[in-house]
């Protein structure tokens, strides 16, 4: 885990042990603009400071004005902004929390953006009920017994078929987002066979008694 860019969005601050895990253990943790002041307020330090900084604080500018990254383009967002101010310096394997939360638009916009960022790199988004996991080809996913699991596609006319799952998808379009949601692992992983994509799957954290 420590070798990992752990991505910190503006969103809600996580809470859930796994995603302050991946914090705690960063290889280097890149601040989306305000998220710095939280990040700090938990004791932890950013390697650096990306965005726009409009909702950067004085203080939390002037104490690590060594490590501030401006952005100023308005055709991105934060999140993409530090995506892509980590992939030019070759940082390939990305973990983004506190991406959602706070703001429902901004929630769903951020899970959106994962489609884009798989296309060039390694990258997950770790919440705090799951972890949400893109894929451009077929894939197997680790899993177990009674873990709930739901499955968005981007693109409407992709074609999905899953072995593994209670409730199998047998070359089935998503037309909606909620298509292919609720659904459960009945072992310790499951396949998604399809062409196109990409697929974002969303996998529950297991439970304390799992």
């Amino acid at each position: 885990m420590s070798s990992k860019t752990v991505i910190l969005a503006d969103g809600s601050f996580p809470s859930h042990e796994i995603p302050l895990d991946y914090l705690r253990n960063a290889g280097r943790i890149i601040c989306c603009d305000g998220s710095a002041e939280a990040l700090v307020n938990a004791g932890l330090l950013p390697d650096a400071i990306v965005g726009d900084l409009d909702s950067l604080k004085k203080t939390i500018a002037k104490q690590f004005s060594d490590r501030l990254f401006r952005d100023k383009s308005q055709e991105t967002n934060d999140l993409t902004k530090a995506v892509k101010w980590c992939a030019e310096r070759g940082y390939g394997e990305i973990v983004i929390v506190g991406a959602t939360g706070k703001r429902e638009d901004h929630t769903i916009g951020n899970i959106s953006l994962l489609a884009e960022y798989v296309k060039d790199m390694e990258v997950i988004m770790v919440t705090d009920t799951g972890i949400l996991l893109p894929f451009t080809t077929s894939c197997k996913v680790s899993s177990f017994p009674g873990q709930q699991v739901s499955v968005f596609s981007v693109d409407t006319e992709t074609e999905i078929t899953s072995k593994g799952l209670k409730y199998p998808l047998k070359k089935r379009k998503l037309k909606n987002w909620w298509t292919a949601t609720l659904n459960e692992a009945v072992g310790t992983s499951f396949t998604l066979e399809f062409n196109g994509g990409p697929v974002i799957v969303y996998l529950e954290f297991p439970g304390p008694d799992s």
